[in-house]
């Protein structure tokens, strides 16, 4: 087993198990692999080797523990989620040397699983982007081509697992932020309900539409993460009381006989990259020959969507963001004479300029004159959005769309035109404007890219093992992409 990186999150909890591996050879293996591609890449802005061997060595000497689901498992952890003693910095220089002192609820439940936290992934700048370009530290690449973003902002979460670095990863979506990195790089990418995982230790860019989710190289390994980090927080107000389903099982009672899957013709229209219509409509067609009943379906147009996230987002960023201030942590600039010019000056050279963009239109939107006449209006959209879309699906099981318009782009792409970017979402931020669940599964590579493709299913509200169930029975049928570790590295 010369490539024990690329096993499967499942196969190598077999083998764990089995004692036909050792946690120390898993984790030194991944290490490994990270050496050998990490310059390429650049996923990865902490890593914690030394405390990862550590631990393996004495999970050893212990032996396989059956309670803990996830026993021996190396996953990387968003540089927006807090882990005690390990630097998050969320991949801003106002947070370049910060080291919480707790854990997330999220990388709680993780170590309870017996997980190991081996390194933060470098992300889009307090989760603002869809390339992870806008990090203050480095710029992460898309395994499958160097040349290319990995998307955004849980980028280097989602190229980790790409580049088998890791057997999975955490990520937070905000507007399509785990859903559109995984499908750029190959990968399975699911965006929980709002409120089915905690947000305690995540740190904020959009309260109402943050969600942390599991990143893996399938579906059957999404589910396995999500089983532990799902689950009631009181630390978090927002966090579900709802009693979680057993997402495991759910993958063996799932399946595309009988399921109905809504199409909104929207969502496939002008616009839309040829290559990317073509492999969706590819996936569709398998689940129609597998079972499945597929039925148009209308929801609004994704635009309006677009406008009505980036108000609310922005307004939230801006309230979010103002406790970075230089006074209680994080970056204080040095020289100050006076308190306005610790709070322009700590803050002016800590926040990158994406950062800065979206805290004045949200501090715009929210402001005395405009507040009715941009804020309050988007917030009633939003409803509208929300009612459209829970109405759509008590026709259907699940509803399929791309994930994004477009594969990967180059490099800079986007850089000198933010609003380009900004609609390259428009197909994943009308879910978390719902507060839905929505996963990514890739169907195949672009015909001329040859850059991965990934078809997006939304389900009903909590309702994440039916959806967790007909991805895992898609993906069955769907042919697979390869791995890029294997051949580019």
């Amino acid at each position: 087993m010369n490539d024990i990186y690329s096993l499967s999150l499942t196969e190598t909890i077999k083998l764990l198990r089995q004692k036909k591996l050792s946690v120390s050879k898993v984790v030194s293996a991944c290490l490994e692999h990270i050496k050998k591609t990490e310059p390429q890449i650049a996923a990865l802005l902490t890593i914690d080797g030394e405390q990862a061997l550590e631990q393996a060595a004495s999970m050893d000497a212990e032996g396989p523990r059956p309670g803990q689901p996830l026993w021996g498992i190396p996953l990387v952890v968003k540089d927006a989620i807090s882990t005690g003693g390990i630097r998050t910095t969320a991949a801003s220089r106002i947070l370049e040397n910060f080291i919480p002192f707790y854990d997330a609820f999220v990388i709680q439940k993780l170590k309870e699983a017996g997980a190991i936290i081996l390194a933060k992934a470098n992300m889009d700048e307090f989760a603002m982007g869809s390339a992870t370009e806008n990090s203050a530290f480095q710029k992460t690449r898309n395994p499958w081509n160097t040349q290319k973003v990995p998307g955004g902002s849980s980028g280097g979460s989602a190229a980790s697992v790409s580049a088998c670095q890791c057997y999975g990863a955490l990520g937070s979506d905000t507007g399509g932020s785990i859903r559109q990195p995984a499908a750029f790089c190959g990968c399975v990418g699911l965006k929980p309900s709002y409120g089915r995982v905690s947000r305690y230790g995540l740190f904020a860019f959009a309260s109402s539409l943050d969600q942390i989710g599991p990143i893996a190289r399938s579906v059957e390994d999404c589910a396995r993460i999500f089983s532990v980090i799902a689950g009631f927080d009181a630390r978090d107000n927002t966090s579900s009381p709802a009693p979680c389903d057993d997402y495991l099982a759910a993958l063996e009672k799932g399946g595309l006989d009988g399921k109905t899957i809504g199409v909104a013709g929207k969502f496939f229209a002008e616009g839309l990259a040829p290559e990317v219509k073509e492999a969706c409509e590819n996936a569709i067609d398998v689940a129609r020959a597998s079972g499945a009943k597929i039925i148009d379906v209308e929801l609004p147009d994704p635009n309006i969507a677009s406008a009505t996230y980036y108000i609310v987002a922005m307004a939230e960023a801006s309230s979010n963001l103002a406790r970075y201030d230089g006074v209680r942590y994080g970056r204080r600039a040095p020289g100050i004479k006076d308190l306005d010019e610790l709070y322009v000056r700590s803050r002016s050279e800590g926040f990158g300029e994406e950062v800065k963009r979206r805290i004045m239109l949200g501090s715009y939107v929210l402001s005395s004159g405009y507040y009715d006449a941009y804020f309050r209006k988007a917030a009633q959209t939003r409803r509208i959005i929300y009612d459209s879309y829970k109405k759509v699906l008590e026709q259907c099981d699940v509803i399929a769309m791309p994930v994004t318009p477009v594969t990967a782009w180059e490099l800079g792409g986007h850089a000198e035109d933010p609003l380009q970017a900004y609609l390259m979402d428009a197909f994943t931020l009308p879910i978390n404007l719902a507060g839905l669940p929505g996963i990514s599964i890739p169907v195949g590579l672009g015909r001329e890219s040859k850059m991965p493709v990934g078809i997006q299913l939304v389900g009903k509200a909590f309702a994440e093992a039916e959806l967790l169930g007909v991805a895992h029975a898609m993906e069955q049928k769907l042919p697979k992409i390869g791995n890029p570790a294997l051949s580019f590295f």
